[in-house]
């Protein structure tokens, strides 16, 4: 452990060898998936044809403690334990009595935190004897993270990007190639539901619901290929709790414990990583404090603060199980906003659950505001953010100035889940103020939401 004035940093002991699993502590059962084809709840037997065995496992593991195995564990050692800083140069120059602390994950390989769990899927694809692994992915973090997992492995992949992250971030898919990674624009000409979406309307922007679609038929249809999930589903929020247990460890060295955990959602990984573990501090009764969780979501695609909790499926296709989520639809298209990974219709099961019982508030803001907030984390702390997390920085300085305000001393952790230097295109519209301020209108949310429900494609 070494602590100076800004950075606690863990030393390789320190590295956790459980994750964390939520699901024996939420406040009820979670909702189970539904079988798309006969709308009954989903066999696990059935996930079979896209995950591995042992990922399903844990899926549905009601075990609250789940071992790290080794092999993850020393590829995690290549960047892990990740800093924890705090923000003294942001806290003056918001001249706050907070103090606002964040994990920062931009220092592994791809630059996020998306590899925690890119890792271990991967070393479970490989143990079980899969050859290639295919997924979806919108800023290009998640594909990133494949990448690099699966070349760790020695599996092939294959990256379905969001066509508008696609062509906005194009050093990602370089990044992605170097690792061996093939990627294509989606919608794609690769799989008949890319083509008939492209014969429909060629200048489709593409959506994670789209690009979901083509990468679960993929998979579906090559006996050598399972799919790979960046967010939503359980076992993908359990691997990234290496972040909040560590982040754990590294407050109580400085006798600190956070009153707000705050993180950015578009599926609810970072975020979950980061709270699920303090979660726990909470209902188990550990806790030194009444903490609060804020998800922030941005308002061009609000799930959280303007979607319906409803059954409804991932993907725009409608080919995997239903989830018990908030969500905007499955078809719904968002505008073309820098926050590619935040574009998504729905979140994970767990976190809605959570919301909608009032354990995790949920708050929105557009991307000016984000960016703004970018950069002034930017001149104080050095660190350039992805659009992504920035999100969660806006939230950190709102809560900063609310204590400011009100004189409290509050301790506020964020997590800081990549760096931006792959997003130089976004903060250039950002100073030529050619970046728009797109809130997407609740009447159009309500209107595509009523639709589906009249059509029986979404189940209250």
């Amino acid at each position: 452990m070494t602590v100076n004035n800004r950075a606690i940093t863990l030393d390789k002991e320190g590295l956790p060898k459980v994750w964390y699993n939520i699901l024996p502590d939420l406040p009820e059962p979670l909702p189970p998936p539904l079988d798309p084809e006969n709308r009954k709840p989903l066999s696990p037997e059935k996930l079979e044809a896209i995950f591995p065995r042992e990922l399903i496992k844990q899926e549905v593991s009601e075990e609250r403690f789940i071992a790290i195995p080794e092999e993850v564990r020393e590829v995690y050692m290549s960047w892990r334990p990740t800093p924890l800083f705090r923000a003294i140069y942001l806290e003056r120059k918001l001249k706050t009595p907070a103090k606002i602390y964040y994990k920062y994950e931009g220092v592994s390989p791809p630059g996020s935190h998306k590899p925690n769990t890119a890792v271990a899927q991967a070393y479970y694809n490989m143990r079980e004897g899969i050859e290639r692994l295919t997924t979806e992915t919108g800023a290009g973090q998640w594909g990133s993270a494949l990448a690099y997992a699966t070349h760790q492995f020695g599996l092939k992949s294959k990256i379905f990007m969001v066509k508008v992250s696609y062509h906005q971030k194009p050093f990602r898919k370089v990044l992605m190639n170097l690792w061996g990674a093939e990627v294509v624009p989606s919608p794609s000409n690769d799989t008949p539901i890319g083509k008939q979406i492209l014969k429909e309307e060629p200048d489709n922007p593409g959506s994670l619901g789209i690009a979901i679609s083509e990468a679960i038929y993929e998979a579906a249809t090559n006996e050598d290929t399972k799919y790979s999930l960046g967010s939503v589903l359980n076992h993908v929020l359990l691997h990234q709790t290496i972040i909040g247990l560590e982040a754990k460890r590294q407050l109580e060295s400085i006798d600190e414990y956070p009153d707000y955990v705050v993180g950015a959602v578009g599926g609810g990984s970072n975020f979950s990583g980061i709270f699920w573990p303090f979660y726990y501090d909470r209902v188990s009764g550990k806790a030194d404090n009444d903490t609060r969780f804020i998800a922030v979501e941005p308002l061009a695609c609000p799930t959280l603060t303007n979607g319906i909790y409803a059954y409804d499926f991932g993907d725009a296709a409608r080919m995997t199980p239903l989830l018990k989520m908030y969500t905007l639809g499955h078809n719904f298209i968002p505008p073309p906003i820098h926050a590619g990974g935040l574009r998504y219709h729905g979140d994970a099961p767990t976190l809605c659950l959570l919301v909608k019982k009032g354990y995790v508030d949920a708050v929105a803001y557009d991307q000016v505001e984000v960016f703004e907030a970018a950069q002034m984390f930017f001149e104080t702390e050095g660190i350039l953010s992805a659009p992504e997390c920035a999100h969660a920085i806006k939230a950190a300085i709102d809560i900063a100035l609310e204590a400011k305000k009100s004189g409290e001393e509050r301790v506020i952790l964020f997590n800081l889940s990549g760096h931006g230097y792959f997003d130089m295109k976004a903060y250039e519209d950002y100073v030529e103020k050619r970046l728009p301020p797109y809130i997407y209108p609740v009447d159009k949310i309500k209107d595509n939401i009523n639709a589906l429900i009249k059509d029986g494609k979404l189940l209250l």
